[in-house]
């Protein structure tokens, strides 16, 4: 079975979340907006939420699958919380419909800064983020 198809990565970017955020003059409006943006995640099927997809190291139960799909890897993910969909939405922006090298060489550093984001979650979502982070990149590292 395939991956189903969403919007981040291609409708949804860094920079439409960049710009959109910027609009929000304090965090209660920026958490909405990333809640709202889980919303847009298509659920996973619920017989890909197995262990062989979840991701350690999260609060939430996360649910991360790839494929590659020509030279671009596409990102299937879900969580059971609402704030923690929206995240993954924001990471996905980033990554999803991409290259390997593209996935690898994007400095998602310097994209969650420009949100603020890391300082305004708590140390548990922020390591789950990193984590999301971490599974992704591994993904595109090729084999050697």
């Amino acid at each position: 079975m395939s991956i189903n198809a969403n919007p981040f990565g291609s409708d949804i970017t860094t920079d439409d979340i960049v710009d959109t955020l910027s609009f929000f003059d304090d965090w209660e409006e920026r958490y909405k907006y990333i809640i709202d943006l889980g919303k847009q995640l298509p659920a996973m099927r619920d017989e890909k939420k197995t262990e062989e997809f979840l991701l350690r190291g999260c609060q939430s139960q996360v649910w991360i699958d790839y494929e590659l799909n020509g030279s671009t890897m596409n990102i299937e993910a879900d969580s059971d919380a609402h704030i923690v969909r929206g995240l993954l939405g924001v990471v996905l922006a980033a990554y999803n419909n991409k290259t390997p090298a593209e996935i690898l060489a994007f400095d998602i550093d310097t994209y969650f800064d420009s949100i603020d984001l890391i300082k305004h979650l708590s140390p548990t979502r922020g390591n789950g983020i990193r984590a999301m982070v971490q599974k992704i990149k591994d993904a595109a590292t090729p084999a050697t």
